[in-house]
C-alpha cells in the first residue's frame, strides 16, 4: 500500500482544481440546502444530466420551507425524469425537518432521511467547512488506483478502510475543495475505462500506474446480466384529455406516478396504429416499448382521464412520457 505523505497529496490536488474545473451550478454557493439537493440528484446520475433537473428543481422549490409545503405528487413531477424516486420522497420528508434552519453538524445532518456517510461528509465540508472526507464510487476508484489496491470496492469493510484513507489525506482547512478536487478528478481523469493519467496532478505518486496495474485497479464488480423485455403502451385521446392509470400508495418506488395504459388493461383495442418503438433501460432491465394508438369506446373504471394542459404538473412515468413524446404529445 502506497506510503504517499497525505500533505503532498492535497497540496498537487487544490493546485489542480484551482488552476480549472467544470463549472457546475451547485459550486457557486454555499448554501447547504442547495448543496444538498445537488447532492442527492448526483447519487447515481451524471452531473450533466443532473443540471436541468437541479435548475427546475429549485426555480419550483427555491428553499426547504417551499418544498416542506409542497404535495408530494408536485415534488415527484418536478423529479420525473431523474430516476431513483426514493430520493425525491426522501428529500421532502426531511425539508420539513431543516425548513426552520438547517443542521450545521455532520451528525445531524448524516440523521436526515435519505442521508447517508457520503452526502453527510459532502454537506458538511462544503456548506460548513467541517473536516469530513465524502468518499464517493469515483473517490473510491481514486483511492484503489494512488494506493494500488485491488480489494473489492464493493465491500463496506473497504469501503470503510478507503474512507480512513481519504480522512488522512484531507486538508482540513480546505476541506469542500478538498473533497470536490477528489470527486473532480475521479469524474473526468481517473475515469472507470481509458484513464488520462497524461493529465494527472498525482500520476507520479500513483502504485498503480507504477507497477502497470491501472486497468486492474479497482476490482470490477460482476454485473448482473441484462434483461430484455418487450411491452406496449397505448395512447387513447379524446376532447383534450389522455387515458391514465395511477399506481397505488405501496406498490413500490413508482407509487403514486401516472402510467399510460398497456393492452392487457384495456377492454379491447380495435384496430391499434402504430406510432413508433423506442427503448427504456431501469436498472438491468431494458424494455423495447412499442406504442399505440387507439380509440376505446369503454375504459376500465380503474382508468382517468387527464387533460393534456395539465400533464406538466403530474407525476408522470419517463417511459409515459417518451411515449407521448412520440404521439407528439409535449410533456
Amino acid at each position: 500500500m502506497s506510503q504517499v505523505p497525505a500533505r503532498s497529496i492535497a497540496a498537487k490536488l487544490l493546485r489542480w482544481y484551482a488552476a480549472g474545473h467544470r463549472d457546475l451550478p451547485w459550486r457557486a454557493t454555499r448554501d447547504p440546502y442547495r448543496i444538498w439537493v445537488s447532492e442527492v440528484m448526483l447519487q447515481q446520475t451524471r452531473a450533466q444530466a443532473v443540471i436541468p433537473y437541479y435548475q427546475r428543481f429549485l426555480e419550483r422549490f427555491p428553499t426547504a420551507a417551499a418544498l416542506a409545503r409542497a404535495g408530494e405528487e408536485e415534488v415527484l413531477a418536478c423529479w420525473s425524469g431523474l430516476g431513483y424516486y426514493s430520493r425525491a420522497r426522501n428529500l421532502h420528508k426531511a425539508a420539513g425537518l431543516v425548513a426552520g434552519g438547517f443542521p450545521g453538524s455532520y451528525d445531524a445532518i448524516r440523521g436526515l432521511p435519505g442521508v447517508g456517510d457520503y452526502t453527510a461528509a459532502a454537506i458538511a465540508s462544503i456548506a460548513f467547512g467541517l473536516p469530513y472526507a465524502a468518499v464517493d464510487g469515483n473517490v473510491l476508484r481514486v483511492i484503489a488506483r494512488l494506493t494500488n489496491d485491488a480489494a473489492d470496492i464493493g465491500s463496506p469493510a473497504t469501503r470503510l478502510r478507503f474512507r480512513g484513507i481519504a480522512q488522512r489525506w484531507l486538508d482540513p482547512r480546505q476541506s469542500g475543495a478538498f473533497n470536490q478536487a477528489l470527486m473532480e478528478l475521479g469524474a473526468t481523469v481517473c475515469l472507470p475505462r481509458a484513464p488520462r493519467c497524461g493529465n494527472c496532478p498525482l500520476s507520479a505518486v500513483c502504485e498503480a500506474r507504477g507497477a502497470g496495474r491501472v486497468s486492474q485497479v479497482p476490482v470490477k464488480l460482476r454485473k448482473i446480466a441484462p434483461e430484455k423485455i418487450a411491452a406496449t403502451l397505448v395512447i387513447v385521446k379524446r376532447r383534450g384529455r389522455i387515458l391514465f392509470w395511477q399506481r397505488p400508495a405501496g406498490s413500490g418506488r413508482m407509487a403514486g406516478f401516472w402510467e399510460l395504459p398497456s393492452p392487457g388493461q384495456l377492454p379491447e383495442v380495435p384496430s391499434p396504429r402504430v406510432t413508433g418503438v423506442f427503448r427504456h433501460t431501469i436498472t438491468h432491465h431494458h424494455y423495447q416499448v412499442t406504442v399505440w394508438e387507439a380509440d376505446i369506446r369503454r375504459p376500465l373504471r380503474l382508468l382517468r382521464w387527464l387533460a393534456i394542459e395539465d400533464l406538466d404538473s403530474i407525476a408522470l412515468s419517463t417511459a409515459s412520457k417518451k411515449a407521448l413524446r412520440l404521439a407528439g404529445v409535449a410533456v
